[in-house]
């Protein structure tokens, strides 16, 4: 199907409206019980397009669309849209916060027990870096319509609007703040020795060549060593961690793990109130948890977010924090993916993890850093045209391109999900069972990944594939939304393409849901774009130009400014057409070519009629 961003979009927004807002009143509920992530998430449903794409404004009474006003009619007309909508923000923020101002990030029922039995309310309490990510997203979001409605209601003299705004922002600020300290104390770096279980694992993977292990931790420690000095030298580690990164004959990781690392330390320029608890999470890092951190921190450090001004000191400081972590990283993880110099790591499928676990995910995790990163360095198309070939196979081993088999193992990367062991949880309350993060996003994380990949690319015939296959994925999304009941037109039914064994319930997956929104942002910003130009189409144009305008100049010849004739009428209209081809030639070739093919054509009319007229003479 033709992704319709817009279209698709509102109709979210719609089903959104039908299934939470009833008797003036929002529902938090979904399939998965609501928690701080599932709130926001929730949210960000509807937030998130209304802050990144400027059509779809709530923070403009005077101007907001038509179709979004009919869309959220049920909130009341414009200014009752933007009330609503800051309501709803107050509620989010109430709801998660607890008795002493405290923002709250706990993951709820997210964390699963791989045992019998469900897990401790302590456990419960947890916070993961999932809750962080959504959290800075909804607050960068929330500050920005915030900072728009209070313009309009000082405009507008509404000062019970102007205090209401006033206090969130307060608010939404102390919870923007926590969450990014939350992220930094998540960062988290692991070195391995070579000849461990886990450098094993590490080095088989990087090792597409067969080269003798002393080669490749030589040519790995050479390609990093940019990496690893920045680590050393700009991040706040421990003084073992960074004696063990002094040794060149240690290999490493670096991420973030699932939440605050043990023995992390609190920021020291925040507020001991705000993200200072005890940290439990092992410190490796894990990819699922590491792309999350990588898209909140890419809200963070974006020109809009700058622009508005949307940071205070504090956070700016913790930003540029976040900002060398972010860069860190996607350097590392595009190095490792393309190590050596013949078959990448990356294009080995399945990825195999340090602990040796391995996954179709995975590989589609690395990817995704991958092309994050390249789309920060302005890549070449070659290394676009090979994660061309990579996005396929995941695609086709996913069973998104290819219907799956009767017990098909891959239908477990969609349902129930890819299972993480989250090492550490077991030291909450005491002691207990160590849980599990299930990952289930195979399909949309693939989807934003080939719609920012076609954006980048400057390869008409790579740019076309990854449109295409994306059209494909949203084929596969589109046939697992909800087709009725009260959750009608979100997601998610697996059941519908893999059968009755992933049959869910009739409540919205917010969790799915949420990133098929950032898909159809991301699809809206690839359509904005300029468009990919041939160079042989330019110079093409061009010559056809030059022709048309030689032709035009001699049939100007025989006419001159007091004409009033059809023949000098006609010849108005082909220089505008000319005019035209000229102001798009770079921009738009195929239109330049078209212009003046039409405009030759016609001027080749004019001749003959002129020749006959002769003739007849």
């Amino acid at each position: 199907m033709r992704i319709q961003p817009r279209q698709q979009i509102l109709d979210i927004w719609g089903a959104m409206v039908s299934t939470c807002y009833r008797d003036e009143k929002w529902r938090w509920d979904g399939i998965i019980g609501a928690d701080s992530i599932s709130d926001s998430e929730q949210l960000l449903c509807l937030l998130y397009p209304a802050a990144q794409i400027e059509t779809f404004a709530l923070d403009q009474p005077e101007s907001m669309s038509e179709d979004v006003r009919k869309v959220l009619a049920p909130f009341g007309g414009p200014v009752g849209i933007g009330t609503t909508v800051l309501g709803l923000i107050e509620e989010y923020l109430a709801r998660n916060t607890d008795a002493g101002d405290v923002p709250r990030f706990a993951a709820g029922s997210y964390l699963r027990s791989p045992e019998d039995g469900d897990p401790t309310a302590a456990q419960r309490a947890l916070e993961v870096v999932d809750g962080y990510s959504r959290s800075v997203a909804v607050c960068i979001a929330a500050l920005g319509f915030a900072r728009g409605f209070d313009r309009w209601a000082q405009a507008e003299r509404r000062t019970a609007i102007n205090t209401r705004i006033a206090d969130l922002s307060r608010d939404v600020s102390t919870r923007l703040t926590a969450a990014m300290v939350g992220l930094v104390r998540s960062f988290a770096v692991d070195t391995l020795a070579p000849h461990s279980p886990s450098g094993r694992a590490m080095l088989g993977m990087l090792n597409q060549s067969g080269q003798p292990q002393s080669s490749v931790m030589h040519d790995i420690c050479r390609s990093l060593e940019r990496v690893r000095a920045r680590l050393r030298r700009d991040v706040m580690l421990g003084p073992a961690l960074v004696s063990e990164l002094d040794n060149e004959d240690l290999l490493f990781e670096c991420g973030w793990s699932w939440g605050i690392v043990q023995e992390s330390s609190p920021v020291d320029f925040v507020p001991t109130t705000i993200g200072s608890g005890q940290g439990f999470a092992d410190r490796r890092p894990y990819l699922h948890f590491t792309i999350t951190a990588l898209d909140a921190i890419s809200d963070v450090v974006s020109p809009r977010t700058r622009e508005l001004g949307l940071l205070d000191e504090t956070q700016q400081r913790l930003a540029e924090a976040l900002r060398l972590r972010w860069e860190i990283t996607q350097r590392y993880w595009s190095t490792v993916a393309r190590f050596g110099t013949g078959t990448w790591p990356l294009e080995d499928i399945p990825w195999r993890t340090s602990d040796g676990e391995e996954s179709d995910y995975f590989s589609l995790l690395v990817s995704a850093v991958l092309i994050q990163d390249l789309v920060e360095r302005s890549a070449a198309d070659d290394d676009l045209t090979r994660a061309v070939g990579i996005f396929d196979e995941l695609a086709r081993r996913g069973r998104i391109t290819r219907r799956p088999t009767r017990a098909d193992p891959s239908v477990a990367l969609h349902y129930p999900g890819v299972r993480m062991t989250l090492r550490g949880s077991e030291l909450v309350d005491g002691g207990g069972s160590r849980l599990e993060w299930i990952a289930s996003d195979f399909a949309p994380v693939l989807l934003e990944r080939l719609l920012r990949a076609a954006r980048l690319s400057g390869n008409i015939t790579a740019r076309d594939q990854l449109m295409e296959l994306a059209k494909q994925v949203m084929d596969h999304l589109d046939h697992r939304m909800i087709s009725d009941g009260a959750a009608a037109g979100l997601w998610d039914d697996p059941g519908a393409a893999f059968g009755a064994s992933a049959q869910r319930g009739p409540l919205p997956s917010w969790y799915m849901t949420e990133r098929i929104v950032k898909c159809l942002v991301a699809a809206d910003r690839t359509y904005r774009a300029v468009s990919l130009r041939s160079p042989a189409m330019v110079v093409r144009a061009a010559e056809l130009l030059h022709e048309a305008e030689h032709l035009l100049n001699q049939a100007m010849l025989d006419v001159s400014v007091y004409d009033t004739s059809a023949n000098r009428f006609a010849l108005d209209a082909v220089e505008q057409k000319l005019d035209r081809a000229r102001s798009v030639i770079d921009s738009q070739p195929g239109t330049a070519f078209t212009l003046v093919s039409a405009a030759l054509i016609e001027l080749d009319q004019l001749a003959w009629a002129r020749l006959d007229a002769m003739r007849s003479a």
